[in-house]
């Protein structure tokens, strides 16, 4: 188990905060911001993040950037995540958060490592908009398929591999990747 499933682990105990089905949203011109250490851990949240998250900005610093994971995002996309940002790549990627009070809300998020002056990289920065209706609907019946494999496992880490192994199995389908994939959502047309 990496470090970051850890984390997300011990969140996921420590949380009591159960879904309720209600949908939030934000503003088209805002953007949700967060940094966070080398661990995950979040640094800076700004005021968009700290309203649509229902979580104060006292309880979210320090604390693992899972805080907010929705137990329907499927363990895979966070693993390509990991994995891309270890590569000291960004990701561009659909996600769903839970809130603190339990509301979900969707996100298009940019995530990417911060380099430092001498090359090392610090952290990471993620912005995140509004994304388009549309490729919300194209997205949650593959996460919906990807989330049904993970739970086919018992052990984190197999669950993750089984739900990596179906995403490259259905964008192979597809003939493309998982950037193009969201790039062609983010453009209206599904590859």
């Amino acid at each position: 188990m990496s470090d970051f499933d850890s984390l997300a682990a011990a969140t996921q105990a420590a949380r009591t905060v159960r879904p309720t089905g209600v949908e939030r949203s934000f503003g088209q011109d805002e953007v949700i911001v967060t940094k966070t250490d080398l661990k995950g851990r979040i640094t800076y949240a700004n005021d968009v993040f700290c309203r649509v998250s229902a979580i104060e900005e006292g309880e979210l610093l320090g604390r693992p950037h899972s805080i907010i994971r929705h137990p329907e995002m499927p363990k895979a996309v966070f693993q390509l995540l990991w994995d891309t940002l270890k590569d000291r790549r960004e990701l561009f990627a659909y996600v769903v958060n839970l809130a603190g009070d339990g509301a979900h809300y969707w996100v298009l998020a940019h995530v990417t490592p911060s380099i430092g002056p001498n090359g090392e990289v610090l952290g990471y920065h993620s912005n995140r908009r509004l994304p388009d209706p549309r490729a919300i609907r194209e997205i949650e019946p593959i996460y919906r398929s990807l989330i049904a494999e993970e739970r086919r496992h018992g052990r984190a880490a197999d669950a993750a591999r089984a739900g990596c192994d179906l995403l490259h199995q259905m964008l192979a389908e597809r003939s493309t990747d998982y950037d193009r994939f969201v790039w062609s959502l983010t453009n209206g047309a599904a590859a």
